[in-house]
């Protein structure tokens, strides 16, 4: 759809940062999502050209505006929305890499410890 503005929460739903509208706007309320580093509502509304920084939560995205669309197409057209800086192309390899390398220790704990990984437990912290 051409447009000559969009409600932000409605464009970050249709370029697929969030799965929900709801979860979008809610992002914007909470300061998640920035226009030129400034805070903004969900209502606020879009232009081309525009640069925004998203923190969806997994990663953190600085993306410029290169189209307009407040209906959630498909995933290719949902990329024709936005150009990604390639500071932010960067850091997110960088940020990737690192979880890549670094292994989570809480990862490999699943649920409560049995009977006998507690018994392990104490017996380690005893010692």
């Amino acid at each position: 759809m051409a447009t000559a503005s969009v409600r932000i929460d409605k464009w970050l739903w249709a370029a697929r940062f969030f799965k929900t509208r709801t979860l979008a706007s809610d992002a914007v309320d909470n300061g998640k999502v920035r226009l030129e580093r400034d805070r903004i509502k969900p209502a606020r509304a879009l232009k081309c050209g525009d640069v925004l920084q998203i923190d969806n939560g997994a990663t953190v995205w600085e993306v410029s505006v290169t189209g307009l669309s407040d209906v959630r197409g498909s995933a290719e057209m949902a990329q024709k929305l936005y150009a990604e800086t390639e500071q932010s192309v960067l850091k997110r390899q960088q940020e990737a890499d690192k979880r890549k390398f670094f292994k989570e220790p809480g990862l490999t704990i699943k649920g409560r410890p049995t009977k006998r990984d507690r018994r392990l437990l104490d017996k380690t912290n005893q010692e």
